[in-house]
């Protein structure tokens, strides 16, 4: 599949993925605004039918009053006449508010006295009068609308007393914080809400007046304020003010159903993004094994072509004639032998690459002593190119755990790299050094070839990547060299890195854990 289809459908389905989930959260951000809206309108409404409660409380109060008064003050209707007969007549009053919001009820009696010869004793002016039979539906008529006037005067008295009397009275005296606390909580419940709460009683300067245990605002969104008595003087208007404190779990608990939709499309984003990752690096990785099988076809064809060259050469009866040809040609034949068992080396190698770890033979070993070794090993092809190679020994505490077969093979890989990568109008120069810091011993190779561009100095250590060397086709490999170097080094609990500047040269700097 070509990388522009994979990017292609990459695309759609992020772009898939990232709708449904702004989908989701903008369902979800309308859903507690609702709830939020929903929430506030029912608290409104119930601190507002919390203070028409202590409004209608209060008419009923100075109700009930007035009455006692009336009949202490004797503007009831009763009769003193002897003899006479007494009816008691149970009777019921109905006063609107202005606004017709409510009808307030009271029910009252009444005593009227009648005597035996058809007088009537009238209730407010306490005078008998003689009265006929034709007389008394209209004596009736007449009573009645004394009532009336007497009723309607009684109201004009409380609603007098409600509009100069009541606001001049303290608070305390107006309400029963313990009522008040139980119509709260009803009106809550009418309205559907039937959350913990706390109040409090404040003055037109915020004055506290009365407040509950623990009341505390942590977040204004969650308190609400309504006036109390609101036809007062605004210089004596209280407000009761109202705190939820577990209003946000209510909110959430709205959205509650959405977190695991949301939650598994989050997983369901994140296994497709390492999905899409998973499928560039095997393309990568199967790019690179195709390139390496490519160079390893040209590698390993090499050898053989030379040596079958060779043995066919020795099928001639001249060759076998003159002991300097058959010394060159078993010369050549012994070369690429060796060059084709490396090339199977650096195959056989990638098996480690499989493991998780190496299997290494580790040992207490001196450092120093190794790059000793390799140098000097290393010392003939380095002058075969006219180069020289310095050793630098300044570490005082050079032992390692170490398996000396594969350090041996990551000096060689480094030392060799160098080598492959020299400049071709400039003699070699190799350095390796050791030292101690920190409690560790580094170990550097550096050289002055043609270095490394700086975007490719991060995936050298790769496997199968190779730097591109423009048009030098001299160079050959698999890419595995320097893999197996980090590998070793890591499998070592050290670590390894790469400085280099192009066209000046590159270094490689280990670390390693030393045993004191």
């Amino acid at each position: 599949m070509k990388k522009s289809t994979i990017w292609l459908l990459a695309c759609v389905m992020a772009f898939a993925f990232f709708g449904l989930l702004f989908i989701q959260v903008n369902y979800i951000s309308q859903a507690v605004k609702l709830r939020s809206s929903q929430f506030d309108e029912a608290v409104s409404r119930s601190l507002y039918q919390v203070m028409r409660n202590l409004e209608l409380e209060q008419t009923k109060r100075y109700l009930e009053q007035g009455y006692v008064e009336a009949e202490k003050n004797g503007d009831l209707f009763r009769s003193h006449v002897s003899k006479s007969k007494r009816i008691t007549q149970r009777q019921r009053m109905q006063f609107s508010l202005p606004d017709g919001s409510a009808v307030l009820t009271y029910d009252y009696t009444t005593t009227i006295t009648q005597q035996p010869q058809g007088v009537f004793i009238s209730p407010k002016h306490g005078k008998m009068r003689s009265k006929s039979i034709s007389k008394t539906s209209f004596e009736m008529q007449e009573d009645r609308k004394k009532r009336y006037f007497y009723q309607k005067d009684l109201v004009d008295d409380v609603i007098n007393n409600l509009l100069y009397k009541s606001s001049s009275l303290p608070i305390e005296k107006r309400i029963d914080y313990k009522s008040l606390n139980i119509s709260i909580k009803a009106e809550l419940a009418n309205n559907g809400i039937v959350l913990p709460f706390k109040f409090k009683i404040v003055d037109k300067d915020e004055k506290d007046i009365y407040s509950q245990p623990n009341f505390e605002v942590k977040n204004p969104a969650d308190v609400y304020s309504q006036v109390l008595f609101q036809n007062d003087p605004p210089a004596r208007q209280y407000h009761l003010v109202v705190s939820f404190p577990a209003r946000e779990q209510y909110i959430a608990s709205a959205i509650s159903f959405f977190v695991p939709s949301v939650a598994f499309t989050i997983v369901l984003l994140v296994t497709f993004i390492v999905t899409i990752y998973l499928i560039f690096r095997q393309k990568k990785l199967s790019e690179m094994k195709n390139d390496f099988i490519n160079n390893m076809t040209h590698e390993l064809k090499t050898p053989v072509s030379t040596i079958s060259l060779a043995a066919q050469m020795l099928k001639d009866g001249a060759v076998m004639k003159s002991p300097e040809i058959f010394k060159h040609i078993s010369g050549v034949i012994n070369d690429e032998t060796k060059r084709l068992s490396f090339q199977v080396e650096k195959v056989l190698q990638m098996s480690l690459f499989e493991k998780q770890k190496a299997t290494l033979k580790l040992r207490e070993m001196e450092v120093n002593d190794i790059v000793v070794s390799v140098a000097n090993t290393f010392q003939l092809k380095v002058e075969k190119f006219g180069g020289e190679i310095d050793i630098d020994l300044q570490a005082e505490d050079s032992t390692a755990e170490i398996d000396e077969m594969h350090f041996t093979n990551v000096l060689f890989n480094l030392l060799d790299n160098a080598v492959k990568y020299r400049k071709e109008d400039a003699s070699l120069k190799l350095m390796i050094k050791t030292w101690n810091e920190n409690g560790k011993l580094y170990l550097s190779v550096e050289d002055n070839g043609i270095g490394i561009k700086k975007e490719y100095v991060k995936k050298i250590f790769e496997r199968f990547y190779r730097v591109p060397t423009g048009n030098r086709h001299d160079v050959k490999g698999f890419g595995l060299g320097l893999a197996y170097v980090f590998k070793i080094v890591k499998d070592h609990k050290g670590s390894i890195k790469a400085e280099s500047d192009l066209g000046v040269g590159t270094k490689f700097i280990i670390s390693l854990p030393i045993i004191k």
